[in-house]
């Protein structure tokens, strides 16, 4: 998770909401790393989770990821859980709680319903304080 918080710092630095995730293979070796980049390009879907997943394919050759575990600083949105489901990704570990916008444990509980197919293990509250601080520091600014 400390590597994923690496990459969060970076989004704070390009004044994009401060969210890092990174991909591991079995062996715990980084095969992808990012961090959102919804305001520098332009685009709804470029959250850290996605971009994560995108590249961890791209490195892969392959669009799914069945022995890779997720580290991500914020529980994934309905979006970004639906793409972990499509990925077959094997665990997620996510820092804050999002009731707000997160799909994961709030709101959609994308792995909670019938119509998805592959169930990650999930492990939540990983440096929680850390990751929501980041989170809540960064919004105070922008009110």
């Amino acid at each position: 998770m400390q590597r994923a918080l690496k990459q969060a710092h970076l989004a704070l630095a390009a004044d994009e909401v401060p969210i890092g995730a990174i991909i591991v293979d079995a062996d715990g070796n980084v095969i992808a790393e990012a961090h959102n980049r919804v305001e520098t390009d332009a685009d709804p879907s470029a959250h850290a989770e996605m971009l994560a997943i995108r590249e961890a394919c791209r490195i892969r050759g392959d669009k799914y990821l069945p022995d890779c575990d997720l580290y991500v600083t914020l529980e994934p949105c309905a979006m970004c859980a639906q793409a972990i489901a499509f990925a077959h990704l094997r665990r997620i570990y996510f820092g804050a709680y999002d009731p707000k916008g997160g799909g994961v444990e709030h709101g959609a509980r994308i792995f909670s319903q019938p119509t998805c197919h592959h169930r990650p293990e999930i492990y939540g509250g990983i440096m929680e304080q850390e990751c929501g601080a980041l989170l809540k520091d960064f919004f105070a600014t922008k009110r």
